[in-house]
């Protein structure tokens, strides 16, 4: 069996970026920026005030001096001319500094009498001004390509005078659910069978990494049958299939996908929960549509989602950082040694009196237990044959709301 940073790799290593479109700005949020943007202009693109106050000359403002004022200049009304030694001009929080000035007096420290202002505290020269450029200067990489907008992004964006974009298209994503027994929320349930939850949390979860979800009719446990419902695939960006993936009597998505030309890369890892997840590609002509086989059962569907399905997303995105973050915390609860899988733990998340994350594993980690998993913060990961861990030690967890979970 595979480790899981083997097999991420090995799933991430056949999997290329897609392609890319322009949109407008305001359509840019959680879309991947295929190109960088360079600012078109200086931010600020003059020297302004950065407080409500009066254009000085530093130098005059010494031993008390009254200052003449000799005109206002509102933010978007520059002041015409020049101010000359002993004058002055009201200003306000990104007003244009006007020539002949190089500070701001703030008006908590002006006493005006009319025309005349008198300083009641010295101002250096340079202070409270944003100078030309101390943003970004007109050529500047304000935000990289291969990066997930955010609203600061498109601030930035903005700023810079951009209304389009060069994005990363979104990704399709075609959702394959198999077994005689699942039906969809609301549907008649067979006897013995059970409600497909795998498939709206896995098209979520597509969502959350900005793609698109496909979603494929369900197949019975029938060979023609998945293979019919997988044709619609073929043009799809990624497979992934929910139940059958392994090699048992009624997992049949392996001999299914084989009339798609499907090339197994391979089908078990060394990971708790989810060992039988199969990796592959759809190869026929210039085709070549990467294939996920998520375990059936739930809570293995999501984690497995979380820790390859997600990558792979980004990636195809066009993404730089795409594996799932670890992170420290402080073991609430002590935990047995582990065997030789990957362990993933769900838990709760809370904060000691020092503010540390202190994570509690829940005590029954069943892998059918759905609302155990909606109640979980994080995961705590444990590597293969980890020794016991006792309360208060240090240990790696993945934290679900950082990946949108």
């Amino acid at each position: 069996m595979l480790s899981v940073s083997e097999a991420r790799a090995r799933v991430l290593d056949g999997i290329r970026p897609v392609g890319h479109e322009l949109v407008p700005l305001l359509d840019g949020w959680n879309r991947v920026l295929a190109e960088p943007v360079a600012a078109r202009l200086d931010n600020p693109p003059a020297d302004i005030s950065a407080m409500d106050g009066y254009a000085v000359r530093g130098g005059d403002t010494q031993d008390g001096a009254a200052l003449r004022l000799v005109g206002e200049a509102p933010a978007g009304h520059p002041s015409a001319g020049t101010v000359g030694p002993g004058e002055c001009v009201r200003l306000f929080t990104g007003s244009v500094m006007p020539d002949g000035t190089d500070a701001v007096l703030i008006q908590e420290n002006a006493a005006v009498d009319g025309v005349s202002v008198r300083p009641t505290e010295p101002v250096a020269a340079g202070r409270h001004i944003r100078r030309a450029g101390q943003d970004f200067a007109s050529g500047d990489v304000v935000v990289a390509a291969g990066r997930r907008l955010g609203a600061r992004d498109i601030g930035v964006i903005a700023a810079g005078n951009h209304c389009w974009l060069t994005v990363r298209r979104r990704p399709r994503v075609a959702i394959l659910a198999t077994g005689d027994e699942v039906a969809l929320p609301g549907d008649p349930i067979p006897p013995g069978g059970v409600v497909n939850s795998n498939t709206p949390m896995l098209a979520s979860l597509v969502r959350t990494a900005g793609a698109e979800p496909v979603m494929l009719p369900a197949a019975p446990d029938d060979v023609e049958a998945i293979a019919r419902s997988a044709a619609g695939a073929l043009d799809a960006d990624l497979l992934v299939t929910l139940g059958g993936a392994s090699v048992g009597a009624y997992d049949l998505v392996q001999p299914a996908l084989a009339r798609h030309g499907l090339e197994v890369g391979f089908w078990r890892i060394a990971m708790r929960p989810g060992k039988p997840l199969m990796h592959g590609h759809l190869r026929a002509g210039d085709r070549n549509v990467p294939v996920l086989g998520l375990p059936g059962n739930p809570v293995s569907a999501l984690v497995c989602g979380l820790l390859f399905l997600l990558p792979a997303l980004r990636r195809l995105g066009g993404e730089e950082n795409v594996e799932p973050e670890l992170e420290l915390a402080t073991l609430a609860t002590p935990l047995p040694a582990n065997d030789q899988r990957a362990d993933h733990l769900r838990a709760a998340l809370g904060r000691d009196e020092a503010g540390r994350y202190l994570v509690s594993p829940f005590t029954r980690q069943d892998s059918g237990m759905l609302r155990r998993l909606a109640a979980s913060e994080a995961l705590v990961v444990r590597a293969p044959q980890a020794p016991p861990a006792a309360a208060g030690d240090t240990v790696a967890i993945i934290r679900l709301d950082r990946h949108g979970l």
